[in-house]
């Protein structure tokens, strides 16, 4: 199986186990992760995991 490397809100939201309401706020800050595709949101999901290392101090 193939593991993805963007995640859509929803996936996010099962990685983190954080809400869609959450989620949306840390795609749409400047943290680094998030991409723009049109008008849907997607996390990368290993700069998203590199984001989580600095943060989790």
């Amino acid at each position: 199986m193939v593991e993805k490397q963007l995640l859509n809100i929803k996936d996010m939201c099962l990685y983190l186990g954080i809400g869609q309401t959450k989620a949306r706020e840390l795609v749409r800050g400047q943290n680094g992760f998030a991409i723009r595709i049109g008008n849907r949101w997607y996390a990368d999901k290993r700069k998203l995991d590199e984001w989580l290392n600095r943060n989790a101090r």
